[in-house]
């Protein structure tokens, strides 16, 4: 339910020094499709950035295309297979947006990913309501598709031996902290990041914090 605006600070930080290209998923109803989205347009080597549905796709990238992988970043994302009050959300969420559009949707959106003290931003808010209706009610249909078709990826993610970061908000409430320690646990040497005051979509609630984090990683792992 972002778009390519989940990224402008991090971009606009980063874009001199590196090639920088922001994937949107919205035309495929799978894992697999989304991967070959990414894979097809990209170099032979890269490095993966992912935050959530992100992250879910990058351990999509891991099983098909490990040897591609070059760097990893996984944000406010968790190797965990939907439980079934999740797939549950996912299944309401998709008759909200069948029933009502796509705006019946944006209004529960602040509320369930923001820190609180961030719900009510208008500018955060006006953001996620644009970037939602960017990705569109057939663009959510797919992900949520695809989504409720997600396995557990613990053991894929064992298999990474790439310089790894993983971060995530000190609150998100959708992929807690527990869910990002799991992960770093599974990657020889990954770095495990905390930004503080942050809900789920640090790269627009803690801008500065993440690219800061960001542009060290990336230059002391080059």
């Amino acid at each position: 339910m972002t778009d390519e605006r989940l990224y402008a600070h991090q971009i606009a930080a980063l874009q001199s020094t590196h090639d920088c290209r922001v994937f949107v998923f919205r035309d495929h109803d799978s894992m697999a499709g989304m991967a070959q989205q990414v894979l097809s347009a990209m170099p032979e080597r890269f490095t993966w950035i992912g935050l959530s549905l992100g992250g879910y796709v990058a351990f999509e990238a891991i099983r098909c295309a490990l040897p591609r992988l070059e760097r990893l970043v996984l944000m406010d994302t968790t190797a965990v297979a939907d439980h079934p009050a999740r797939r549950q959300g996912r299944v309401k969420d998709i008759e909200t947006v069948k029933q009502g559009g796509i705006e019946a949707l944006i209004p529960e959106l602040p509320s369930r990913w923001l820190l609180p003290a961030h719900v009510g931003n208008p500018a955060l808010k006006e953001l996620m309501s644009e970037m939602a209706r960017s990705v569109s009610a057939k663009g959510q249909f797919n992900q949520q598709t695809a989504m409720l078709a997600r396995p557990d990826s613990h053991a894929d993610l064992a298999t990474v031996r790439v310089p790894t970061l993983v971060m995530c908000g000190r609150q998100d409430p959708v992929t807690p902290l527990s869910d990002h320690e799991a992960m770093a646990a599974c990657v020889p040497g990954a770095k495990l990041k905390v930004i503080e005051s942050c809900g789920h979509l640090s790269t627009i609630e803690q801008p500065e914090a993440v690219t800061s984090e960001l542009t060290q990683w990336l230059a002391a792992n080059h």
